[in-house]
């Protein structure tokens, strides 16, 4: 069956506003932080990583079209076990990213109040999703038109005018891959198309087979051409320090009409990609309730009270570098697992080829080792804490039930 380039055009659209979130927005200065101008090429190994990762999803989901995302896939394919650290990767890894998205939207929208800010878009966000908001083929199109949009005028003025020299230079080559898996984590919207959530339609492999490069060599570009614009205009250095780099780009390349433009653009970029952060948890933790992992008792609306409480203490508790680092580390533990259940695969259930899933494995462990100790370390406890209470969970309700009979 063939396609039209319309097809292709619209699913690459809905899949933008998961992944122009936090990563363009706010990811650059941690990133360029530890690998100065490394960081550019860092995002081809990225982009890499998440386009294994993206093929190997995409064939799950085909696979299995009813069970929801990675937690379920590997549950399928490699068992219990190994599903509940996915599961305890991913949620982790999702709360995260939650506290990384909402601080960028407090750094823009509200620079003098950022925590405010922040959970202030958490809560908003949670409550326009239990008011039954779905991100449509018509908002998600107008969005990733609104976002595109402001990020070419920014990139075209960051190279508008000649840049004041910066003081100094940070970073080293030697952090490349830490910062390729600190980049990683902007990519990773792709599953809005891959694995769409339950009742949505899925996306047919032939659209998929041109929509996930394009998505994924899309999001490179308008990461490479605004990476490389905030870098010429502030420097590593001062970008390193910026909390909301595009901001301050503005300010530097003496474009200050161009701010209110950029904190629309993070306000709504910030909205979409939470949206799918909360969303893509909930899926998870509806499927640990569904095989009993969980409570059964837990109703969707105390799902998503469970959510905004996680993803709030996740904002408190976590500052900006740390929530990214986390977000970047979780996700890519989750991912390995994710490519490691895709290599599996009967050969009738793939598109892509089973090198893809196991390129996809090593590349999520390498980023994932490489990235800052902190962030490695809450992750690697994270996901302790979280399959034993999961693991512990599900050996008491089995007592339970056994104790009935």
């Amino acid at each position: 069956m063939t396609h039209t380039p319309r097809e292709i055009v619209v699913t690459v659209a809905l899949g933008l506003p998961a992944v122009l979130g936090a990563g363009v927005f706010a990811g650059f200065a941690l990133a360029a932080g530890l690998a100065g101008w490394w960081v550019l090429p860092a995002l081809a190994i990225a982009a890499l990583a998440a386009l294994c990762s993206a093929f190997s999803t995409a064939d799950q989901s085909r696979a299995y079209p009813d069970i929801g995302g990675g937690y379920g896939y590997v549950r399928a394919q490699l068992g219990v076990w190994p599903a509940r650290l996915t599961a305890s990767a991913h949620l982790l890894g999702r709360c995260a990213m939650a506290a990384a998205v909402a601080w960028a939207f407090g750094a823009y929208v509200v620079p003098d109040q950022p925590l405010a800010g922040a959970l202030v878009l958490v809560v908003g966000t949670t409550l326009l999703g239990l008011a039954g908001f779905r991100w449509t083929t018509g908002v998600s199109v107008l969005t990733a038109v609104l976002v595109l949009g402001v990020l070419a005028l920014v990139v075209a003025a960051s190279f508008s005018i000649t840049p004041v020299p910066s003081a100094g230079e940070t970073g080293t080559p030697n952090e490349l891959v830490g910062a390729a898996g600190l980049m990683f984590m902007a990519f990773t919207g792709f599953e809005r198309i891959t694995a769409p959530q339950r009742g949505e339609r899925p996306h047919p492999p032939g659209v998929l087979r041109f929509a996930i490069p394009a998505l994924v060599g899309l999001s490179f570009a308008v990461y490479l051409a605004v990476g490389t614009g905030v870098l010429r205009q502030l420097g590593s250095a001062r970008l390193a320090l910026s909390p909301a780099p595009l901001r301050d780009a503005m300010a530097a390349a003496d474009a200050p009409a161009l701010v209110p433009l950029v904190q629309i653009a993070a306000a709504v970029a910030g909205v979409a990609a939470l949206h799918f952060v909360l969303q893509s948890a909930h899926r998870t933790l509806t499927g640990l309730v569904e095989d009993g992992d969980l409570p059964t008792r837990l109703r969707p609306g105390v799902l998503s009270l469970v959510l905004v409480v996680a993803c709030a203490l996740a904002v408190v508790l976590m500052p900006m570098a740390t929530a990214l680092g986390v977000a970047a580390c979780a996700t890519l533990f989750y991912y390995a697992f994710t490519n490691a259940s895709a290599r599996v695969l009967l050969q009738n259930d793939r598109t892509w080829p089973m090198r893809t899933a196991c390129l996809g494995l090593g590349l999520s462990v390498l980023l994932a080792m490489s990235l800052p100790v902190p962030a490695l370390l809450i992750s690697l406890a994270g996901l302790g804490v979280g399959t034993g209470l999961i693991g512990a969970t599900a050996s008491v309700r089995g007592r339970r039930a056994a104790s009935r009979h």
